[in-house]
């Protein structure tokens, strides 16, 4: 099926040609095989349409391109690396919005060794920002599953989060500086990071996190650290979930030590991992109410003694009964075979049949609670169904699927029962004083949760701040707000 309309169904007259004029034959298409792949949402939520496909070369004709829209009043939906949870970069139905690429755009365009920070343009993909920063013995410290499409610019534009937010906060606490062409096509350039800056609103902090509705982010100056000399991954197993918090504190305060990520799965999570994926092999050998992932990291100065410190930790831990039993990875090839199984079990929990995932936070301290509290409340309000919760306990962030009882129907369960879960769930953790989306933004998926659930107060200002940067709805419509 084709999702191109036809130029003169959905663009105003002359805005194509116009286009096609600036950008040239490698900036703008309306080759239906070419721009299906982008009209569906990584998860295949949700599909749209578009009038065309642009992919600029720099900010001059990002710039030039927005200024085009406003003038022809055509939608615009940024796109970085599509691999976005909650369809923030996918068109609706109507065919009228224009799909701006920032692909092309992936020049790194400095490596500041000395100052550790990297200016980069918004279609780097993070893994390659992960190994040029590695060439020059430096990290950007952030990491997530699709690291190999994710783009520097969706990044920022959901404010992502990662395993190791635990230490060095979401994308927000990363972004030094920032450039973006806002909804007039003006630029605002603030890429030169300044230690201290007080002239009124740090205003790239209003972009980062905006979804594309506030401006379209083209480049970011990002803090970068010293590459690390020694990692050792540890696997243990608890009895509890609030053993696992206990046994974070435990880790937490250790004199010297860099708790780089603190990551909690249930027994379930480790059996789905290991039917979907046969060569995963469990580091421990009997069951575990909850298994336990712990990441360490040194620099070269304390390198060397890394390893006997995690060992005196964890053998103070089992001193204290915090743990049942635990391993520590012997090597490079066994701390990415540890992680490969954390990283295992989102696919593999979809692989288990229908279900509804939830990307949600509460307080650090109250994640516990939390979990033994609503799993079996939503279990019993919602018979046959069960209740898997994992992920970052020392932020908070809970990966929450509640999976459709065995003969489901997946499209008829989510429509219906999942639809009125997926509520139940937003409910509780609103009462909790969480927050509907931890780490994958709002999009189209959460929209009108938000909507429903948010404060008035601040759902006021977002709206607010909105109207005064894009007061014709241009940029990315019916996303967020």
């Amino acid at each position: 099926m084709c999702h191109i309309a036809r130029m003169n169904d959905t663009a105003p007259a002359g805005f194509l040609k116009e286009a096609a004029a600036l950008l040239g034959p490698r900036g703008l298409t309306t080759d239906p095989e070419l721009v299906a792949p982008w009209l569906t949402d990584w998860r295949g939520r949700f599909t749209g349409r578009a009038c065309a496909l642009a992919s600029p070369a720099n900010v001059e004709e990002v710039s030039a391109l927005v200024r085009l829209c406003a003038e022809h009043g055509v939608p615009i939906v940024p796109q970085g690396g599509n691999s976005g949870m909650s369809g923030g970069a996918t068109p609706d139905e109507s065919g009228t919005a224009l799909l701006l690429s920032l692909r092309r755009m992936n020049a790194i365009r400095e490596i500041d060794t000395e100052s550790g920070r990297a200016t980069c343009e918004a279609g780097v993909i993070l893994q390659t920002l992960h190994e040029s920063a590695e060439a020059q013995d430096l990290r950007f410290p952030l990491t997530l599953g699709g690291k190999g499409s994710a783009t520097v610019g969706g990044l920022i534009s959901t404010n992502a989060g990662g395993s190791q937010v635990l230490r060095h906060g979401s994308m927000r606490a990363l972004v030094l500086g920032l450039e973006a062409v806002l909804a007039d096509g003006q630029v605002f350039s603030q890429l030169t990071p300044l230690k201290k800056d007080n002239r009124g609103f740090d205003l790239k902090q209003l972009l980062i996190g905006s979804e594309g509705t506030l401006g379209i982010v083209t480049a970011a100056t990002l803090r970068l650290l010293p590459a690390v000399a020694e990692r050792v991954v540890i696997w243990a197993g608890v009895s509890s979930l609030p053993a696992a918090r206990t046994l974070l504190l435990h880790c937490d305060a250790m004199e010297g030590e860099a708790l780089e990520g603190f990551e909690v799965m249930p027994q379930a999570s480790i059996d789905a991992v290991v039917e979907h994926l046969p060569t995963a092999r469990p580091p421990l050998e009997g069951r575990h109410a909850w298994h336990v992932l712990i990441e360490v990291v040194a620099d070269r100065a304390q390198a060397d003694t890394l390893r006997d410190r995690c060992e005196a930790m964890m053998a103070e831990a089992f001193e204290k009964d915090l743990v049942e039993d635990a391993a520590l990875s012997a090597s490079e090839s066994q701390a990415e075979a540890f992680w490969l199984i954390r990283e295992t079990v989102p696919p593999a929990e979809r692989a288990r049949g229908p279900a509804v995932q939830h990307d949600i936070s509460v307080p650090v301290e109250a994640m516990p609670a939390f979990v033994e509290t609503t799993a079996p409340m939503l279990e019993a309000e919602f018979p046959g169904t069960e209740a898997i919760a994992f992920g970052h306990l020392g932020d908070g962030n809970v990966h929450y699927h509640v999976i459709a009882p065995g003969a489901a129907d997946a499209r008829a369960w989510n429509a219906t029962e999942g639809k009125a879960i997926s509520r139940r769930v937003h409910d509780l953790v609103t009462q909790w004083g969480g927050s509907i989306s931890a780490e994958h933004g709002i999009g189209q998926l959460k929209r009108d949760e938000l909507a429903r659930l948010g404060d008035p107060v601040a759902l006021s200002m977002l709206r607010a701040v909105k109207q005064a940067l894009d007061p014709r709805g241009l940029l990315n419509p019916g996303k967020l707000v």
